[in-house]
């Protein structure tokens, strides 16, 4: 595995982020602006999604290029975003970018629920080194989890298909972010009960 080099902590902030707020801003934008290309007339939606797949696209291989290293899931979430940003465009329809966090969740919390039918945590593969915590704070983490993603994916779905474009912009921009936020927050007790002291922590203590 690639050693991570060290960058500044808010280059990579931006480099993670800056796209979706480029989008969000782009979106209000051009929400109500129709776009003629080639002889067929595009949203302002589409339009500001086919600005943001190449975008996003080199934003991750910048951030690979500093870093050295992309996560698996930051790979996976970058492939669903050019195909189903790809498919929007291509056909012209907004339905097929509104559904893509709804298969990023099923696709994460399957993944992670299949390790759990194994009697691992593939979680802790991808997050031990931010997070270390005992076999069992894995597991018991990698559950709440799985059923944290299942349960974002079906919100999604709800919103996108029950309310406006613009609902499900800000949901996609700041409901989703904010509810990670809150889950991991929430995850205080069991960081507390099964964190595990970093070596050199301890003999400087």
């Amino acid at each position: 595995m690639a050693e991570q080099k060290k960058i500044n902590p808010m280059v990579k902030t931006l480099l993670e982020l800056g796209p979706v707020v480029l989008f969000f801003v782009a979106y209000l934008k051009l929400k109500d602006e129709v776009f003629q290309i080639a002889g067929t007339d595009y949203a302002g939606f589409i339009v500001v999604t086919a600005a943001f797949v190449p975008l996003m696209v080199a934003s991750t291989l910048v951030l690979w290029r500093l870093t050295g290293v992309l996560s698996k899931m930051q790979v996976l979430t970058l492939v669903m975003i050019v195909l189903f940003g790809g498919l929007s465009v291509w056909f012209n329809d907004e339905r097929f970018f509104k559904m893509k966090p709804t298969m990023i969740y099923l696709m994460f919390g399957g993944i992670i629920g299949f390790g759990l039918l194994r009697g691992e945590s593939y979680l802790r593969v991808v997050m031990e080194e931010m997070m270390p915590l005992q076999p069992e704070g894995w597991m018991i983490l990698t559950r709440r989890m799985c059923a944290f993603f299942f349960a974002l994916a079906v919100a999604n779905e709800a919103i996108w298909r029950t309310q406006s474009t613009d609902t499900w912009v800000y949901f996609k921009t700041f409901g989703l972010t904010a509810a990670m936020f809150v889950f991991f927050m929430a995850q205080g007790k069991l960081f507390s009960a099964y964190g595990i002291e970093e070596d050199g922590a301890s003999e400087d203590g």
